[in-house]
């Protein structure tokens, strides 16, 4: 019988206290079937999703490994996003919270690679999370080793490979020793996949979860047929007014088709940010932040830009443009639908192009009600603005500012309530806050006029 709990594992007992303090008693199927075998040292091909609790999985065989009184980095993580690798890195010193002295560095692009060089030339990190492209830099400059490496994780290998990175991932792994542990995490097991698990692993254990119907998220799938492309920009707004979702995320395929239909529900005063390949790193961490503290309730996005995206309650999900392949499709409609609730899909569809919808029912292996773009009825619009916004402050992490600080400023002389201030993000020079609109101005000026921790901030709504 397969163990249930992680005090049934060979773990530190520091380790299950903390475990049990982060609220992870009961282990989830993928963690109870890949953790012994990465506890043994074991190579392991694991199919699993987003949520399925593989962070979990190989971060805390990964931390077995490490000996933080070696100043050298002993594991790589590789991600296909920044978004992923933050995350990944978050959920990490989670896990690691009970070593003492451990750091674990997250090295992707958009950060300066002065910084990045000045930081691991102090002191390696011990674990490396990044994307390819910026790791890959680093170990030409010399700037990171991996020659102390004893595991190497390459999270979401799939999505690493449709985006283009396979020179990246092959030349990576030729800087690691060939004494290692490798972990291979990937939601499909393409044969690509499997191409790349047999030049750089030995001997691994192939570990699949069939998913339950209870895994299967709730999903309310429909199709609008339409006659012109020309309406699709309406027959959005129309889907929006009709369904009145908190927060949505809509797919086109191109940039330019992005950045169209943000214009035109923009213009209709529809609450909306775009987020695509076009966009600064600073933007596009901007877009990210106010989109998932609810500052906005509508995302216009391409698949790449979106990936690493993870939005707890998405309402919505529409396919301005169906995807080509039946498989990606799966992947968007199952960011809605989740913890037990029902999630919406819509996807426009020409009539007269139906062969991709055909390909998708038959990959899902159901068919998706259809009605025609003539029984969307003109709905009298309601407010699609989002009840927070966000506020930039000047000052961050390096101030020793805290979150409890800037919450305290907020709500010190009773104007501003507890329950009127959202998510507040930490950043090293800088943080942003959440503030319901009615209040957002009054926060600004609070912020101006009053010190945080003795320290005069400067503060700004973003998108004004």
């Amino acid at each position: 019988m397969a163990i249930q709990n992680f005090s049934e594992l060979s773990l530190p007992i520091a380790q299950l206290d903390n475990l049990k303090d982060l609220g992870y008693l009961t282990m989830t199927p993928i963690q109870a079937v890949a953790l012994p075998a990465i506890l043994n040292g074991k190579d392991i091909v694991a199919q699993a999703k987003t949520g399925s609790g593989k962070t979990a999985a190989f971060g805390i065989g990964l931390l077995e490994t490490i000996d933080a009184t070696q100043f050298s980095t002993q594991s790589l993580v590789l991600c296909p996003t920044r978004e992923l690798a933050d995350q990944v890195s978050k959920e990490l010193r989670r896990l690691a919270r009970y070593i003492p002295n451990l750091k674990i560095s997250s090295i992707c692009g958009g950060v300066p690679v002065a910084r990045q060089v000045h930081s691991m030339s102090q002191h390696p990190p011990h674990i490396a999370v990044g994307t390819p492209g910026r790791i890959l830099d680093h170990l030409k400059r010399n700037t990171l080793s991996l020659k102390n490496i004893k595991m190497f994780v390459l999270d979401e290998a799939d999505r690493m490979l449709d985006m283009g990175f396979a020179d990246e991932m092959d030349a990576i792994i030729s800087y690691a020793p060939k004494k290692r542990q490798t972990l291979l995490f990937s939601a499909t097991y393409p044969e690509n996949i499997q191409a790349i698990s047999s030049r750089i692993q030995h001997n691994p254990v192939m570990v699949k979860i069939e998913e339950t119907k209870a895994d299967e998220p709730k999903i309310d799938q429909s199709v609008v047929l339409h006659d012109n492309n020309s309406e699709k920009d309406v027959l959005v707004a129309k889907l929006l007014y009709r369904h009145e979702p908190e927060s949505t995320v809509i797919f086109c395929n191109t940039i330019a088709a992005c950045i169209e239909l943000e214009n035109y529900l923009y213009s209709q005063d529809i609450d909306v940010l775009s987020l695509h390949g076009d966009l600064e790193q600073r933007d596009r961490d901007q877009v990210l932040l106010r989109f998932s503290n609810r500052s906005c309730r509508v995302l216009v996005a391409t698949d790449v830009a979106a990936r690493g995206l993870d939005i707890a309650d998405l309402s919505m999900v529409i396919n301005y443009d169906l995807p080509f392949d039946p498989e990606v499709y799966v992947h968007r409609i199952g960011r809605t639908g989740r913890a037990g609730k029902t999630g919406i899909a819509a996807s426009l569809v020409l009539a007269s192009k139906l062969h991709r919808l055909e390909e998708v029912e038959a990959y899902i292996e159901k068919s998706i009600p259809k009605f025609s773009a003539n029984d969307l009825k003109d709905v009298k619009p309601i407010s699609l603005i989002a009840p927070m916004v966000t506020i930039e402050i000047s000052e961050g992490k390096q101030s020793k500012i805290s979150a409890g600080d800037i919450l305290g400023a907020l709500t010190s002389k009773g104007e501003i309530a507890g329950k009127d201030v959202g998510k507040i993000n930490l950043l090293p020079l800088q943080a942003y806050v959440a503030v319901s609109r009615k209040h957002a101005k009054e926060a600004v000026d609070q912020i101006w006029k009053s010190p945080i921790k003795g320290i005069r901030c400067r503060a700004r709504i973003l998108g004004e």
